[in-house]
């Protein structure tokens, strides 16, 4: 019986450190709740019905956005990092246009959600994992689509860099 118990106590141990790192390294909850609704009044959300899916066989072309966004990641109550991005949005041929006409409003929204982003803890720690990629671009993709309507079918993030300070 005693030769069990050392082996069974080892077993049991070694699970409940298994689970617990589980648990510490599962992502915030804070980020799959922003990513419900990042704009923060659901009214807004409800109004705004789905886009009806392009066809497949819809040809597209990207429309590269000028400029870097820099976005700066503050930790007690100084910059902690610098957050630099380059975006493109997807748009239907023959839109190009439309997004560079809009650029300043674009640049303005998409600004404004990097720096939600950034608020609620988004690029700190492992910032690029799927989930997190994830959240952020579709945050970028409702913005672009508030101001340009269905003509932004997606935006991608095409560089991401972090540098802390």
């Amino acid at each position: 019986m005693k030769k069990l118990l050392l082996p069974l106590l080892l077993l049991l141990v070694g699970t409940g450190s298994g689970v617990g790192a589980g648990l510490l390294l599962k992502e915030p909850e804070q980020l799959e709740d922003h990513a419900a609704n990042p704009c923060g009044d659901p009214a807004d959300m409800a109004a705004t019905p789905p886009p009806d899916p392009i066809p497949l066989d819809t040809e597209t072309e990207y429309a590269k956005l000028n400029n870097q966004f820099v976005v700066p990641v503050v930790a007690d109550d100084r910059v902690a990092a610098m957050v630099v991005l380059s975006l493109s949005i997807e748009v239907i041929a023959g839109n190009k246009e439309v997004i560079f006409e809009t650029e300043p409003k674009l640049r303005d929204a998409f600004l404004q959600v990097l720096f939600d982003h950034a608020n609620i803890g988004g690029f700190s720690g492992n910032f690029t994992t799927a989930s997190n990629m994830r959240i952020l671009r579709e945050d970028l993709q409702r913005a672009a689509q508030s101001i340009v309507g269905t003509n932004a079918l997606d935006v991608l993030i095409l560089d991401i860099v972090r540098q802390d300070t």
